[in-house]
């Protein structure tokens, strides 16, 4: 698997320094309304974030910005540099801006990035949450636009990583999900998805096996010039959330299901269904502290027909595109995944500028439709946390994993995994 040098080191943090330089000057505070203001911000009086330190550093003035957000968007828009498996160094231009409908509504957002990255990837991700003027309407929004290369190595938890088949793709999808409250902090709903791939080609395994990716697609459309799949359908949703932050939660409870029906008159390649369930628990241990024990479940399964070889359950293609640290994307692929992750998160400083976190994971697949789970495959690691803003509880999250067949490698993100 890759590895990075420390002068790559180095410019990630760089990168992602100076996103924190404009982050603590548009500060922003969690989705949910504060019960008091003023309690908030006497609770983080005495942390620290990236923002102070520079300020103390280069000895800039502090922001006079407010740190709430109103009616009139705040939009931020910077450079940054990152780092994952699947991409080795990427060159990103992020941005969001976040709002209120109301005074009181929950804050709406809409986050996007354009990325380059060292491995000829082009993404141009953009989601958006937004909320109504009374809370009782949540309207969660998702595009994606690809131009991807990216290995596979074939089908199940059993694959072995030397059947690596290097293809290349373009990938769209449109998603516009509608969740009504119905009591308290549940919510239900629907919506529609589309998953495009165009373009697709593959190489030969570099073992020179026959790939699994040949075996799954019919043979009469497997040479077709400008190969393409569609997944088209609408989906039924339901949300339960109590985490006291949803950007960086210390206790509460998250539940999500998702359950798709893609068709052929709909205008997929397919007819074909699957569920999704996404739980997640969180936890102050000890109960005194501010450290937090976090446990998530992810299941995805195909529950009828006979997905694209594209759109199966993949490592680390979760809507955040985090379940699988330890992995490189897309390493392992079936009808069925069962995924679940602990992490333990504890302070290093006591300001809150830097923390760390010590993760275990764990991961089954079948193969194609039909199949058994195979075997259970586990990743572990150590992170360390720095905190970009303390009154959203940002952090910058830069983690190291390690799986099974010699994986591992580097992972950088802003904002907690889960």
């Amino acid at each position: 698997m890759a590895r990075i040098s420390a002068k790559i080191f180095l410019l990630i943090l760089l990168g992602l320094v100076s996103s924190s330089l404009y982050a603590q000057n548009t500060k922003y505070i969690p989705l949910k309304v504060p019960d008091s203001l003023a309690a908030a911000k006497r609770d983080r009086a005495d942390q620290k974030d990236m923002g102070d330190v520079l300020q103390t550093v280069f000895h800039l003035k502090p922001s006079a910005k407010k740190d709430t957000v109103g009616l009139k968007p705040v939009i931020s828009v910077v450079p940054a540099l990152g780092y994952s498996l699947q991409s080795r160094l990427a060159v990103l231009l992020a941005g969001n801006a976040a709002f209120r409908t109301a005074p009181q509504s929950n804050v709406s957002t809409i986050i996007s990035s354009l990325a380059y990255t060292e491995n000829k990837q082009v993404t141009l991700p953009i989601q958006s949450s937004i909320w109504s003027h009374d809370n009782n309407y949540d309207f969660v929004g998702e595009i994606r636009l690809y131009h991807y290369p990216q290995s596979t190595f074939g089908l199940g938890s059993s694959s072995n990583i030397e059947n690596e088949a290097p293809m290349d793709y373009d990938y769209l999808r449109f998603s516009e999900i509608a969740l009504r409250k119905i009591t308290g902090d549940f919510y239900i709903g629907g919506g529609y998805i589309i998953d495009y791939h165009a373009d697709i080609t593959i190489e030969p395994t570099e073992n020179g096996t026959v790939s699994d990716y040949t075996n799954y697609v019919p043979k009469k459309s497997l040479n077709k010039p400008n190969r393409h799949t569609t997944s088209s359908g609408f989906t039924l949703n339901g949300q339960y959330d109590t985490r006291d932050s949803p950007i960086n939660a210390s206790e509460g409870f998250y539940a999500t299901y998702e359950f798709r029906q893609n068709l052929k008159t709909m205008g997929s390649t397919t007819t074909w269904s699957s569920l999704i369930l996404d739980v997640r628990k969180y936890f102050k241990f000890p109960a005194n502290s501010s450290n937090v024990l976090a446990f998530w479940s992810y299941d995805w399964l195909t529950l009828s027909g006979k997905p694209p070889y594209l759109d199966l359950p993949s490592t680390l293609w979760d809507a955040s595109t985090n379940a699988g640290r330890g992995y490189i994307q897309g390493r392992f692929r079936g009808a069925q995944m069962v995924y679940g992750e602990a992490e333990y998160r504890y302070h290093i400083t006591n300001n809150g500028l830097i923390g760390g976190v010590i993760f275990v994971n764990a991961e089954t697949f079948s193969a194609a439709p039909g199949t058994r789970l195979q075997t259970v495959e586990p990743a572990f690691g150590p992170g360390l946390r720095v905190k970009l803003n303390k009154v959203s509880k940002t952090n910058i999250s830069i983690d190291y994993g390690f799986g099974t067949q010699g994986s591992h490698g580097l992972f950088v993100n802003v904002g907690e995994l889960f």
